[in-house]
């Protein structure tokens, strides 16, 4: 299993949440998502390695931004 953990800017509320961890989840090869409105970070759970642009491009279309 691969975890890796994005600053995501902009998340302020749980429905921020929601929409960041529904965004991710459909990244192909994605298995858990959980987003953190008090720290700003979102920990990706995958069987292997995911590519990170696609999860910032999902992050962005939900209309938040990785920072960092």
């Amino acid at each position: 299993m691969d975890t890796t953990v994005y600053a995501v800017k902009g998340m302020t509320c749980s429905g921020c949440m929601t929409k960041v961890t529904t965004a991710v989840n459909g990244v192909a090869g994605v298995s858990d998502v959980d987003a953190d409105v008090a720290t700003g970070e979102v920990t990706v759970v995958s069987e292997g390695p995911v590519d990170a642009e696609l999860v910032r491009s999902a992050v962005k279309e939900a209309g938040y931004e990785v920072v960092g």
